[in-house]
């Protein structure tokens, strides 16, 4: 069996608490007893093989169903209600076969679909007898990238026992940093704590209220709980870490951080998803220099852009021409400086913006606006420009409601303190105040 080294865990941790669903617990006797149960369900109405899309959360069932499919062959496609707007456009392009969606009450509904589940990635893991996972990600064009994985190495890798903490659930079932917090912590006896949505107070809220030790979350989380002072109305005295990535963490918010919670270990983390996660050290707290890789990884640096080459990097795309080099690495398009064995991930190369000919990376100049105690949050991007190519905007929140006579002087403030901390080039030469800082719905920058 694939998962036997789940099911010989939880069985030797039968009382213990496992999962925490709506304030409610369920131990590990109830996993195992659920994922046997969901197994004959599985038997009878989906065959080995079938592109299924589950439509979920972290929730009990839908934990012990995922794992029942990936005994039984299925070629998994979580999804959640954060694409609900693209929910169409990704099951055409996975060809699902089957949807499982989970109700409130986490009861399940089976509805066949018109996909056939037909791509050559497909029978590749049909021909071995493996399950498979589809993640969607986000192309530079904005169109989306599904990336076909064998769930057997991603699962491998918890074979080898680790720490076990209380772990908030904060990344998502349909992203593969969530889908690496659950099956770490389920691999280790630890408890996996889910939440009812992830706004700083609930996602604190339940810290406290369950004694969370580790915080898996995104820099733009950790800003929104800075500017909203949620950290100052929970007792957070449990945490024993954060780990914090999918996007740039910008220093200054990582200083602040760790000044406010000195006892915290602070961890970057570094994943995608095409390789999966990969193991990571951070220089120091207050560092952004990042060791990365582990067992099963490997690293070099490009070009200034990091590869990677990796046994849980997925097979390939459904939608999209093969990413990898000739000798097999995938490039991550993320540039990065090397200092000896430690990485500074500066940005997406699909994020730079080219102010004739020299490079702007959007996290360097946030992290300069945010400096400023009268700017609450920043978000930086490039526009078009007939002589400069393009030219450096920035979104930038006020920490406190302007009237309309004090934007200009607002204004003046932040560009300049951006002339006296950046190249010229660099310098924001248009600032819009708005009210509201921009984010998506998995808690990063929303560039425009």
């Amino acid at each position: 069996m694939f998962v036997d080294f789940l099911l010989k865990l939880w069985k030797q941790n039968e009382a213990r608490e496992a999962l925490i669903w709506r304030d409610q617990p369920h131990t590990y006797g109830w996993l195992l007893e659920n994922f046997e149960l969901w197994l004959k369900w599985v038997d009878e109405n989906v065959r080995p093989g079938v592109v299924v899309a589950l439509e979920a959360d972290f929730s009990p069932n839908s934990v012990a169903l995922f794992l029942a499919l990936a005994e039984r062959r299925s070629v998994l496609v979580p999804l959640t209600e954060s694409v609900r707007a693209q929910k169409a456009e990704f099951l055409s392009i996975a060809r699902c076969e089957q949807t499982i969606q989970f109700a409130a009450a986490d009861a399940v509904t089976l509805t066949p679909l018109a996909g056939d589940g037909d791509h050559p990635l497909y029978d590749r893991l049909r021909e071995i007898g493996h399950p498979g996972l589809v993640v969607f990600s986000s192309a530079s064009t904005g169109k989306s990238k599904a990336a076909v994985h064998d769930l057997i190495p991603l699962l491998d890798k918890f074979k080898l026992r680790r720490a076990a903490f209380r772990t908030i659930a904060f990344l998502l079932f349909d992203h593969l940093g969530g889908l690496n917090t659950i099956l770490h912590t389920l691999a280790n006896a630890g408890c996996v704590i889910t939440v009812k949505d992830r706004t700083p107070d609930a996602v604190l809220g339940a810290v406290e209220r369950h004694g969370a030790e580790l915080l898996p979350v995104s820099p733009t989380f950790l800003h929104l709980m800075l500017i909203s002072d949620a950290h100052k109305r929970h007792n957070l005295s449990s945490l024993k870490r954060i780990a914090y990535g999918t996007e740039p963490m910008p220093e200054h918010t990582l200083k602040k951080i760790h000044e406010l919670l000195p006892d915290v270990s602070l961890q970057q983390t570094y994943g995608l998803s095409e390789v999966g996660v990969l193991r990571s050290k951070s220089k120091d707290a207050n560092s952004l220099w990042v060791k990365v890789g582990g067992e099963g990884f490997e690293t070099r640096v490009v070009g200034g852009i990091l590869q990677i080459k990796a046994r849980s990097t997925m097979l390939g795309y459904l939608n999209e021409p093969s990413p990898f080099t000739a000798d097999g690495w995938f490039d991550t398009g993320d540039a990065v400086e090397t200092d000896g064995e430690y990485i500074k991930i500066l940005g997406r190369t699909s994020e730079i913006i080219n102010v004739g000919g020299k490079k702007v990376y959007p996290a360097e100049i946030e992290n300069i606006l945010q400096e400023l105690e009268a700017v609450a949050a920043a978000t930086v991007y490039g526009e078009q420009n007939p002589i400069t190519g393009a030219i450096v905007c920035a979104d930038v929140t006020p920490s406190r409601p302007l009237a309309n006579s004090d934007r200009k002087q607002f204004v003046d403030e932040v560009k300049k303190h951006c002339r006296q901390r950046l190249e010229r080039f660099k310098v924001p030469l248009r600032i819009n105040v708005v009210a509201t800082y921009q984010y998506t719905e998995r808690f990063k920058k929303a560039r425009t």
